[in-house]
């Protein structure tokens, strides 16, 4: 439920626009829920010491957006030092000082982490890191964040520390947010000019939010083709953080095509000449089956030279790579009988194969990008089945070589595969006195 509260104007500033401060109150029961012993307990602290204290980016769009936000951030008037003393003197801990620089500390009240960060000032930025000054003017630390659905703020209306649910918007994001749009606050090409990540975050952001695929502002699109450069300078694992994120929401089809067509894929670990068609295949195969990012991505990917590229740029983790390695190895060689296409034997044989306890998750990858649905859903079914006999049952038949027991139990499994997995210990053994 909303109440309109006002509507006042505020001056063209820094290179901004003319911007009406939108304030609303918010009284959902997702914004309700929110207030735990903690955070009660929080909003209080701040108001006894006549400190402003309000919800902050994410989670505001997140609660407009009708969900309850997984993570909570705070701004505040109050300054690092402030901040401190007052938790001292309430006996409150404090954890994880290396924000402190930029501002921010992480309080820990009733078994809850609450992470609250002074509104500040981008002074001086060189596209990855900013040095900061703190103020107590709000309208200042919207216009320092990114996207106009991320410049919000929930407070109260007369300004005090208690979180009512009072709405300030000073760029329109609430309006962007209804029409489903994604702008950067300002200047597109300044605010991507303070940190070149911030191109995958608006790509990230229009996955959630557009409707259409292809409804981009024409000078954003060109902003970020002209800085797109700027991304050889961020690191791999926060360009992967982006990346990922963006691969598994919506449009992820077209959002990677755009990143080849502004010619950016070369800068964050993707091959410059990608297979676009066959990415869009895949996504389409396997959109409506919770892919994991690997298996969009590696649609891309000629062959594991290009994946090892990848993985040097983007440092992403084992099992990602590993998994990488395995669909461009199989994703012509391991398919489906075409005499028996109802058949998910192929798939359950090679598991059987491998040995491996991660080749089944690896498999329903595989046939996510296949776009082989059925079979998918009856191999996730599947359980493996536990092959009967071992080396100490032929030994106690009196064989001695290791290789001859070695190819022995090769000759056992290739019979157990065909009767489907079906025969017991003696059966298979039988074959072996036969």
């Amino acid at each position: 439920m909303w109440r309109r509260i006002f509507s006042s104007k505020t001056p063209r500033r820094a290179g901004l626009c003319w911007r009406s401060l939108f304030t609303m109150k918010l009284e959902t029961s997702e914004f309700k829920s929110l207030f735990t012993e903690g955070l009660t307990g929080l909003a209080e602290l701040f108001q006894q010491h006549n400190h402003q204290l309000r919800i902050a980016g994410g989670a505001v769009r997140d609660l407009l957006s009708g969900k309850r936000p997984e993570d909570v951030d705070f701004a505040t008037t109050a300054t690092p030092e402030e901040m401190k003393s007052m938790f001292q003197s309430a006996g409150i801990r404090m954890i994880n000082n290396k924000g402190e620089k930029h501002g921010t500390i992480t309080a820990r009240l009733h078994n809850q982490n609450f992470e609250v960060t002074t509104l500040r000032i981008d002074v001086q930025t060189d596209g990855r890191h900013a040095e900061v000054e703190f103020t107590t003017d709000w309208q200042k630390d919207a216009e320092r964040r990114d996207l106009t659905i991320n410049s919000m703020f929930l407070a109260e209306e007369k300004n005090d520390a208690s979180l009512d649910g009072t709405l300030y918007d000073y760029f329109k994001g609430y309006e962007d947010l209804q029409n489903r749009r994604v702008r950067f606050v300002g200047s597109a090409e300044q605010r991507i000019q303070e940190d070149f990540l911030r191109i995958l975050r608006y790509f990230r952001f229009y996955g959630r939010v557009a409707v259409k695929p292809d409804d981009h502002e024409p000078e954003t699109l060109a902003a970020i083709r002209e800085n797109g450069r700027g991304l050889a300078g961020i690191s791999g694992e926060r360009i992967w953080v982006e990346l990922k994120k963006m691969v598994v929401g919506n449009h992820a089809a077209h959002l990677l095509e755009l990143l080849h067509s502004l010619e950016l894929a070369q800068y964050i670990g993707l091959p410059p000449d990608g297979n676009v068609e066959e990415m869009k295949q895949v996504w389409e195969n396997a959109k409506h089956h919770s892919p994991k990012p690997m298996t969009i991505l590696s649609a891309l990917l000629h062959s594991a030279g290009e994946v090892e590229k990848m993985d040097a740029r983007l440092k992403v983790s084992k099992e990602e790579k590993t998994l990488a390695l395995f669909l461009v190895k199989h994703r012509r060689e391991l398919c489906k009988n075409d005499d028996h296409p109802e058949s998910v034997q192929p798939f359950t044989d090679f598991i059987i194969d491998s040995r491996e306890l991660d080749t089944q998750s690896k498999v329903c990858e595989l046939l996510k990008y296949q776009g082989e649905n059925k079979l998918l859903a009856e191999l996730s079914r599947w359980s493996i089945p536990r092959f009967p006999v071992s080396g100490h049952d032929l030994r106690k038949m009196g064989f001695t070589s290791g290789k001859e027991i070695g190819a022995t139990l090769q000759m056992l499994r290739d019979v157990w595969k065909r009767s489907r997995y079906q025969m017991d210990r003696e059966e298979l053994l039988s074959h072996v006195k036969t």
